[in-house]
């Protein structure tokens, strides 16, 4: 396993498009689920009256997804190509779930976009594909899924590639790059088998060779340790254990962390990742460690672990460039909305709005304007409520980039530019 690169895969797209039949056609057909499992899965689907939804069911393990068939968390499954390992992070689609997709997102180092070919563009295609470009990922494959449901017509799939070809174009994914698959989830058409019966008209790559053409992202293995907390265990033997990314640098056995911002320190005694004891957990490695000295009350999801030595920034406020995706009114000073920080989800003051910008030329347009509304590109000054950590963009990208969200939508993304730590 160790010899493959390692890349973290996040499926996204609007509800019902077929993201979790997707990833689970992927794990059957190139083994990662048995024959037995999916049996078993096919005949829990048709229990609860959800024939056709036995690949989705194996993502969705949580009771409540089975019954409603909507996908909830983040789940995570690991897959292998010829030259890749991969760990697939399945985003929902669905709207209230947003806030987890963003989780999953600022994890990925590559985006498979779901579109159905008998649907086409919906407004959650536009949204994720925007917020993955606003996150910071760089690499996207177009899914054209449910070409069954349209007879395999070659022109519909053209059609929509040029429409999607211009929304990508237009968030600013370089065009030439991009790559248009289209396959059936459902059927099995070219999602990793190629089926030439089926659409004799298509010579590309199936949807899974289609990941082999992704680049790794240089590991920032020289930056001081950064490793924002997911979530924290108590296990028997091992006593707590968070669990998360590594995001820069290196952690190791041995190691004196210091978490942030509740200033917990202790010594790391153990690393593993999908079971397997690590001698070192580098950048993009998923782990749950062991810390001694550490009470789990002073962990939790949105603390930052790194170096005693070089502790992750706590900030008094922090500038920002964001997007204002999509807000009914407007946003003026003093408006309090929730921030989406790394694994941290936090209420934030925008305590001022310095300009306002062109989001074609990045031009300022105006200085200290009153308020920014749907579309606008802004610079804003943000003081977040409590203890949080942020870093600069350029220093720490991961930790460096947000969602705000209000009235159960993404309101606005965006990017740290400066921030002031806390005295």
């Amino acid at each position: 396993m160790a010899e493959k690169e390692h890349l973290n895969l996040v499926f996204i797209g609007h509800v019902d498009h077929g993201k979790s039949t997707t990833i689970g056609r992927i794990l059957y057909d190139s083994g990662a689920i048995s024959e037995q499992d999916m049996k078993k899965l096919k005949d829990e689907a048709e229990k609860v009256g959800k024939a056709t939804f036995e690949f989705a069911f194996a993502m969705d393990q949580l009771k409540e997804e089975r019954e409603r068939g909507v996908t909830i968390d983040i789940a995570h499954k690991e897959f292998q190509t010829p030259k890749y390992y991969f760990t697939i992070i399945d985003a929902p689609g669905h709207r209230d779930f947003v806030k987890n997709m963003i989780t999953g997102a600022s994890q990925a180092d590559a985006a498979v976009l779901v579109v159905s070919a008998k649907e086409g563009i919906q407004p959650q295609t536009k949204e994720h594909a925007f917020l993955a470009k606003v996150l910071g990922i760089q690499q996207i494959v177009a899914g054209i899924n449910k070409m069954d449901s349209v007879s395999y017509d070659r022109v519909k799939f053209e059609d929509l590639k040029a429409q999607l070809t211009t929304l990508l174009k237009n968030i600013g994914y370089k065009t030439e790059a991009l790559q248009f698959i289209p396959y059936s989830a459902y059927e099995g058409a070219n999602a990793v088998k190629k089926s030439p019966d089926k659409m004799n008209w298509y010579t590309g790559p199936t949807l899974v060779e289609s990941f082999d053409k992704f680049i790794v992202p240089a590991k920032p293995l020289g930056k001081p340790l950064r490793l924002p907390v997911q979530e924290v265990f108590t296990i028997t033997g091992h006593g707590t254990v968070p669990v998360g990314r590594v995001e820069t640098g290196v952690l190791k056995p041995g190691d004196t962390i210091v978490f942030m911002p509740s200033g917990a320190k202790g010594e790391v005694k153990s690393i593993e990742m999908h079971h397997q004891p690590l001698t070192e957990a580098k950048p993009g490695d998923n782990v749950g460690f062991n810390v001694k000295g550490v009470d789990k009350k002073d962990l939790g999801r949105g603390q930052v672990a790194g170096p005693a030595s070089n502790p992750p920034t706590v900030v008094q406020d922090f500038t920002a460039q964001i997007v204002v995706l999509e807000h009914p009114t407007a946003i003026a000073k003093g408006y309090t909305p929730v921030f989406h920080i790394h694994t941290a989800q936090m209420a934030c003051t925008i305590v001022d709005i310095l300009e306002k910008k062109d989001p074609k030329t990045g031009q300022t347009l105006q200085k200290n304007p009153d308020f920014v509304k749907t579309g606008d590109v802004a610079i804003v000054k943000v003081k977040p409520l409590r203890p949080l950590v942020v870093e600069k963009f350029s220093e720490f990208p991961q930790l460096g980039r947000f969602a705000i969200r209000d009235m159960g939508q993404t309101v606005a993304a965006g990017v740290v530019l400066e921030v002031t730590k806390v005295a």
